[in-house]
């Protein structure tokens, strides 16, 4: 009698033609080696059609693989290490930008964060489908506003009185035109200014410093035909500190969550407020962690 359990495993995913399967991967952050890579073409000439199919949550799909072979395709994808993922009401592929490892613009180290929350909450089973997506800086190039959980990298300009040259190359660069030169000096509005730090990167006299790095979470992002931003949770400064508020909100979403609904539409039910204001006391500005 063949072995079904596999199928109802959420990197399963059934085809229109009910005769096939598409295996989907686990990859956080999306990044491969170059041996995955070749490993994984041999998988696929093996077991599926030859192609590999890259997703927008940086996964990989195998496509047409007769279920037969389900048990030994999972297993070569294992010891791969590039398992079978998820994509039912649980927590699916955990999405990254490249960060400071590769790009010019980026405040935080997203890589090996993503593998951090991987670790610690990938393929929990949940009432919902979980979109995690993390941003090394405000120009979100993947999106994490639209997911339900969003980490975005931020930090804060500093001036230090006397030391502008009063080149304008960081008036040139800031695209929320939030600095102008005044008397010869940049001169910053913080109500336009949204902490993406272009204009630390960009002084080429390195005049400009961080006050302070840290990430932004947000909760409750949509995409889809009525996409929406997630709301503002709270502001952390460690990746630790990340990974156990990510950890705090799939808690509280698998308590208290509706199945059938996304998150955006059931925040204010199922006791958001009250869940932010808890959050915010242990990990936010004034905590008893941060102020030590």
């Amino acid at each position: 009698m063949q072995d079904h359990t596999l199928h109802s495993r959420g990197g399963i995913i059934t085809e229109r033609n009910a005769d096939y399967a598409t295996v989907r991967l686990r990859v956080p952050a999306g990044v491969l080696s170059a041996a995955q890579v070749k490993q994984l073409a041999k998988i696929s000439e093996k077991y599926g059609d030859g192609s590999l199919h890259l997703t927008m949550r940086q996964a990989v799909e195998i496509p047409h693989v007769n279920p037969e072979n389900l048990v030994k395709i999972a297993k070569a994808l294992e010891k791969n290490g590039t398992p079978i993922g998820a994509e039912q009401n649980e927590i699916v592929n955990i999405m990254a930008c490249p960060g400071t490892d590769r790009c010019k613009y980026a405040n935080c180290e997203t890589i090996d964060l993503a593998r951090k929350i991987d670790k610690r909450v990938f393929g929990k089973e949940l009432p919902i489908r979980l979109r995690i997506a993390i941003s090394s800086c405000t120009y979100m190039c993947n999106s994490p506003l639209l997911n339900d959980i969003g980490i975005i990298g931020r930090i804060r300009p500093l001036r230090v009185p006397g030391l502008c040259t009063g080149c304008g190359t960081c008036v040139e660069y800031c695209k929320q035109c939030a600095i102008k030169l005044k008397n010869g000096i940049s001169v910053l509005d913080e109500s336009k200014c949204v902490q993406c730090g272009i204009c630390i990167h960009s002084c080429p006299y390195h005049l400009l410093k961080s006050e302070y790095a840290h990430y932004q979470i947000t909760v409750g992002g949509r995409r889809g035909t009525s996409p929406a931003p997630g709301r503002e949770l709270v502001t952390v400064e460690t990746e630790e500190e990340v990974v156990e508020v990510v950890d705090r909100i799939v808690y509280w979403i698998y308590r208290t969550a509706w199945s059938g609904r996304p998150l955006a539409d059931q925040m204010d039910e199922i006791g958001y407020d009250s869940f932010a204001e808890g959050i915010r006391k242990e990990f936010g500005p004034g905590a008893p962690e941060a102020e030590e």
